[in-house]
């Protein structure tokens, strides 16, 4: 279903704006499907919806409250930067209400799961799963690594990893791996593709989750990393700043804590 042409111009010069800005690929993308899902619904041009209409559409959709999150800042970006150009004469969605982060659900891959897609994996995939579960990358920082990005200091092995918000960080990169990932790459991307010399992020998401079991995504493995460096005593700044998180509270969401912990937790304050 094609969006009215009033839309898509006006979605196009907000997505220009956003790029001059230095938003990253992945980002622009986002916003796009959000707002041309919006343009196929709201049934009104942009500059004749009203906090009402945007609100009922909100509530019209069966979103989870982290999907919800995410939707209410594209609109309020959007409704920011079109109000500011002339483009609408109202913040429709200053009418949306805040979501509340959910609570810590982390949802870690389960080991055997894992394996078996190592066992049915093919060898780009395979590189694919140990990067995501042996290093904690996202798919689109799998997806965008490149021959440049790894080098070799006086520590060892490190990779460059491009992640969320066009925020680089250097991950150690362990030695086995290391030298997949140098053949894989050549002197080029080590997953090329259409998007720009790589394999989209959400191909990455897809072949991987493809060889998972059901309701098990690419996202679980970093889960599971996060879950297995805690249970090995890591610290959770270290573990932090290897995820590229903001904060050790967003880390703490990825963590599954044993039911072991806690009881010998109990255990020890008991006696």
């Amino acid at each position: 279903m094609t969006i009215p042409d009033v839309w898509a111009r006006i979605i196009a010069l907000f997505l220009a704006h956003e790029t001059a800005g230095g938003f990253p690929a992945t980002t622009l993308r986002a916003r796009r499907e959000h707002l041309e899902h919006l343009a196929r619904r709201i049934g009104r041009e942009p500059h004749e919806v009203t906090g009402e209409d945007l609100a009922a559409y909100a509530a019209d959709q069966k979103w989870a409250r982290e999907t919800r999150r995410g939707r209410r800042a594209t609109f309020r970006k959007f409704w920011g930067w079109a109000l500011e150009s002339g483009y609408v004469m109202v913040d429709a969605s200053e009418a949306l209400p805040k979501v509340r982060a959910g609570v810590a659900n982390p949802r870690p891959c389960p080991d055997n799961a894992y394996k078996a897609a190592l066992i049915s994996a093919r060898p780009r995939e395979r590189l694919m799963l140990r990067l995501s579960a042996e290093m904690g990358l996202r798919r689109a920082e799998v997806a965008h690594i490149h021959a440049r990005d790894i080098e070799d200091d006086l520590g060892g092995w490190s990779l460059i990893v491009h992640g969320k918000g066009a925020k680089d960080r250097t991950v150690p990169l362990p030695a086995g791996l290391a030298r997949e990932l140098i053949d894989a790459c050549g002197t080029g991307y080590a997953f090329p593709g259409n998007d720009a010399g790589h394999l989209s992020p959400r191909w990455v998401g897809k072949l991987i989750t493809r060889l998972l079991p059901e309701f098990v995504t690419m996202h679980a493995l970093r889960h599971r990393f996060a879950s297995r460096a805690w249970r090995e005593g890591i610290d959770v700044f270290v573990i932090q700043s290897i995820l590229g998180h903001a904060s050790p509270e967003t880390t703490r969401r990825y963590v599954a804590l044993p039911r072991t912990a806690e009881r010998a937790a109990i255990d020890r304050l008991a006696a």
